[in-house]
């Protein structure tokens, strides 16, 4: 994947090495797998088992504490780098999405963080992985977990790196159009087992805006090198629900799933690559998924 020299977002917020002054111990990156083969095996939130294993406050709540805040800005170092890049590559494509149907795109900050960060979901910390806050339109990044996507998830490649921040960008997306407050609501709504299927269609959706980005950048810069796209999607593969809970040597339970088989996940950022439609990616009313 050709970025260097490419233009790097501002819209960058630079807090590692910042320390969150909560109880608790804190769990660095290489236990995101086992945060995520505990709840799949027993279907409980992993944002739940993170609360009580280590007394952080859910990322799905809210916190009036302070927001602590670092340079902004892109970082000097590579990684920190190619983040910015990607990052402004979706500001550009975005943009140009919205302004075509006659809107104008709010650019989403990224935040980089170690160990733990505050938003205005609360407290998080590294073993959830990468998440989007809608309260705040900001991505929050342990820039750490691109290692666990190549060591432990086998997902190497810059293209790999770059899907997971289009696919948190993708709920940004979905946010401004208004999509996360609805199926927020239909969530509060019906059973767990339903909101769950509705977490899988949020998901699958973001997957396929992360195409959709893909699609346009590359038709725009052509900065793709042979082998880029199928490190894409087996990046969305390796995370799928089914796969991870085959390596953690249980039962695949579909009931279970928050993001979608890997199949699905392959399905639908393939969706996205291949037509660069925004209408390509209905997956509240495409069945089956």
């Amino acid at each position: 994947m050709r970025w260097e020299g490419e233009r790097e977002s501002d819209e960058i917020e630079d807090r590692r090495g910042l320390r969150i002054p909560r109880g608790g111990a804190v769990i660095g990156g290489g236990g995101l797998v086992l945060v995520l083969l505990f709840s799949l095996l027993t279907g409980a939130d992993p944002r739940q088992v993170l609360e009580i294993a280590q007394g952080v406050s859910d990322v799905g709540s809210g916190s009036g504490e302070p927001q602590p805040s670092g340079p902004t800005g892109a970082p000097s170092d590579e990684t920190g780098r190619f983040a910015a890049v990607v990052l402004g590559s979706t500001e550009d494509v975005w943009g140009e999405v919205f302004a075509e149907k006659g809107r104008h795109y709010e650019r989403p900050r990224l935040v980089l963080f170690s160990d733990a960060v505050q938003s205005a979901c609360g407290t998080a910390q590294s073993a959830v992985g990468p998440f989007y806050c809608p309260r705040d339109s900001q991505v929050y990044l342990d820039l750490t977990f691109f290692q666990e996507l190549e060591q432990r998830f086998g997902a190497p490649g810059d293209f790999a790196r770059a899907y997971v921040i289009a696919h948190e960008v993708g709920h940004h997306v979905q946010n401004l159009l208004g999509l996360a407050d609805k199926v927020a609501e239909a969530q509060q709504r019906g059973s767990a087992e339903e909101a769950n299927a509705l977490s899988v269609r949020m998901e699958l959706q973001a997957d396929c805006f992360a195409g959709v980005w893909g699609n346009r950048a590359n038709r725009e810069r052509n900065w793709l090198d042979p082998g880029d796209i199928e490190a894409g999607l087996a990046a969305a593969a390796a995370i799928g629900d089914d796969t991870l809970q085959r390596k953690a040597g249980g039962a695949v339970r579909p009931e279970s799933w928050t993001h979608g088989s890997a199949a699905m996940r392959v399905k639908w950022l393939r969706a996205g690559l291949d037509s660069g439609d925004l209408e390509a990616c209905q997956t509240f009313e495409d069945e089956p998924l």
